[in-house]
């Protein structure tokens, strides 16, 4: 059995040069981890919160160390604003969680959404998409690995966790057959302090995907305060490591499908952006690298 844990990364206010702080891309994504290493990763995570937060380490209860909780967006301000000290410690933060994602044979998926300037950006109906296009992916895995499994998504509110499941509870339940018959259930929704492995989802699309994105593919936008330069290291000392992480197959028509997609809707830009193995050739077009899928079978891009 196997465990994929979603969360999200900015939200569906309009890319505005009057708004500097609005989020230019929406990253809703997270990992699959079997369920044989949960215990195991958990508790890596902790000590790892330990390590980065030495106040930690003396906590009297287990509850303590689980509630407390590092946000990327925490992870970002030091990497921005930080001195010398907090940006080293961010970057061998993120270090050591693609460590242990990389000891528990965990695997990425996730969707970008890079926005337009000025046009509205429709999350209602993104994420229910993105979420349907995630259940996909995680299928794929499934059914790759031999395996069954369950969604766990970041609880957000009642009116926006509803049609994020719906989208799927009627691929499952509809007549003629479940197209998603490894997934034992539709999505349920939790809250990171009290799951743990949330919080280890925060992490990859707060602190990873969604800096490398505005970085890669907005870093024009100088009026925005996420799209800064130093992102930059995140890309060039990561890249590689997020891409070789992901869980990548074919389609019935021999498309390539799954792991981090990016849906660039400024100027259509390549996936690969987001691992240092494409350059911006002009609008619209890069010239793209070789994707490592998963367990080093080799995969287009």
């Amino acid at each position: 059995m196997h465990l994929c844990y979603i969360d999200e990364a900015g939200n569906g206010q309009t890319l505005d040069p009057a708004k500097p702080d609005a989020p230019p891309v929406l990253v809703i994504g997270g990992f699959t981890v079997p369920r044989s290493q949960v215990k195991e990763l958990t508790w890596d995570f902790l000590n790892v919160k330990k390590h980065y937060r030495p106040q930690l380490q003396h906590v009297m209860h287990l509850s303590e160390l689980i509630q407390h909780e590092i946000k990327g967006s925490d992870v970002r301000k030091n990497l921005r604003v930080g001195n010398h000290n907090w940006r080293r410690a961010a970057m061998e933060l993120v270090s050591s969680l693609l460590d242990i994602l990389e000891r528990h044979d965990a695997r990425l998926l996730a969707r970008v959404w890079i926005k337009e300037e000025g046009l509205a950006f429709n999350e209602s109906g993104v994420y229910p998409t993105s979420v349907g296009s995630l259940t996909e992916t995680f299928q794929a895995q499934l059914a790759h690995e031999h395996s069954r499994g369950m969604m766990v998504l970041d609880s957000r509110t009642k009116v926006k966790n509803a049609p994020n499941v719906h989208c799927v509870t009627t691929r499952k339940y509809r007549t003629g057959g479940d197209g998603l018959r490894g997934i034992i259930e539709s999505p349920v929704f939790g809250h990171s302090d009290t799951h743990t492995l949330l919080q280890v989802a925060d992490l990859v699309v707060s602190s990873l995907l969604f800096p490398i994105a505005c970085h890669a593919y907005l870093n024009d936008l100088t009026w925005n305060v996420h799209c800064d330069d130093a992102y930059a290291p995140l890309r060039e000392e990561f890249g590689e490591r997020l891409k070789k992480l992901q869980f990548r197959y074919q389609d019935p028509s021999g498309k390539w499908r799954g792991g981090i997609v990016v849906s660039d809707r400024r100027t259509a830009q390549s996936s690969s952006l987001m691992f240092g193995d494409g350059k911006r050739v002009g609008a619209g077009a890069v010239i793209p690298g070789q994707q490592a899928g998963p367990r080093g079978v080799p995969q287009a891009p």
